[in-house]
């Protein structure tokens, strides 16, 4: 989510207290079950809940440089309230054959117990893939000073790496973490059918991971994009959270229109949870179709 101010803006939100929950993907499809259903026979592959983020539509964070009248009217074409923007923080679990993988940790909420009602305790996890540094993806590595996935390799592309040792704000994270990280660079196989994508902007090393399992694909995006209204409705708009916000702009239009040109299925982990599903073309912007709501 955030830049080197995260801490600082992520106490401006609000985290709202949910209870937690995941969603089981299987053959594109969900189940709210906690079973051990797979995709395409290789992996089970779980949507874990963290937390929840509500921030004030005030310009500083989405639409910079726009008024919160003009974000109001984005925020309203979608029917959704126009005083607030609303953030799920969310993580995917993914189980292949010898290995449980966890790509992101959230900031530290609700994950370890959506993790449980999967099934999994911390120490089950062998490995945990970073998209990038930020508090609300690296936060749920440490729990009370200690590693929260103890028996976990920590990996994160070594441009990521490089630059969480130089931010200040995580140097408590950096310490603990210190000596579990193995890097890689953009484009290597993490493990057993992940792929790591390079999507840089929102922060130096950011990365996604591309997840193939047999026929069935689907795609952690990471924080390419944040908002399913804002960011889809209007992509050119600077988010104050991108390090490089040029580079950010570039990549998540860049990004967004190849996404609504191969149709292909995506983790969004800022999305509505589970946040897995399409991104279309509608008109010079686009939009989302989830594959499933919470509610269902």
């Amino acid at each position: 989510m955030g830049p080197k101010s995260a801490p600082k803006n992520l106490k401006a939100c609000k985290r709202t207290q949910l209870e937690p929950y995941h969603s089981i993907i299987t053959r594109l499809k969900f189940t709210r079950e906690p079973s051990s259903r797979v995709i395409a026979r290789m992996h089970t592959i779980v949507a874990l809940h963290d937390a929840q983020f509500v921030r004030p539509n005030d310009s500083k964070i989405f639409g910079v440089g726009h008024s919160p009248e003009e974000v109001g009217e984005v925020l309203k074409a979608a029917g959704a309230p126009t005083d607030t923007v609303t953030l799920s923080v969310d993580a995917l679990l993914v189980k292949g054959p010898k290995r449980l993988i966890l790509i992101d940790t959230g900031v530290g909420g609700a994950l370890q117990q959506s993790l449980a009602q999967a099934g999994y305790k911390p120490e089950d996890v062998t490995d945990v893939l970073i998209t990038h540094s930020h508090p609300d993806h690296i936060g749920g590595l440490v729990k009370d000073g200690k590693l929260a996935f103890p028996k976990a390799a920590i990996r994160m592309s070594s441009a990521e790496w490089a630059f969480a040792k130089k931010n200040g704000q995580l140097e408590d994270i950096v310490k603990t973490i210190d000596g579990h990280v193995k890097t890689f660079k953009p484009g290597a196989n993490v493990a057993s059918g992940i792929t790591s994508v390079g999507l840089k902007g929102h922060t130096p090393g950011h990365v996604g991971f591309q997840i193939v399992s047999g026929k069935e694909k689907l795609f952690d995006i990471g924080d390419t994009v944040h908002s399913s209204i804002i960011s889809l409705a209007k992509p050119e708009w600077p988010v104050s959270f991108d390090n490089d916000v040029a580079g950010g702009e570039r990549n998540r239009i860049d990004t967004l229109k190849k996404l609504a040109q191969t149709n292909e299925l995506i983790f969004a982990p800022h999305f509505p949870f589970p946040g897995v599903g399409h991104i279309q073309s509608d008109g010079d912007r686009f939009k989302w179709e989830p594959t499933l709501t919470s509610g269902q």
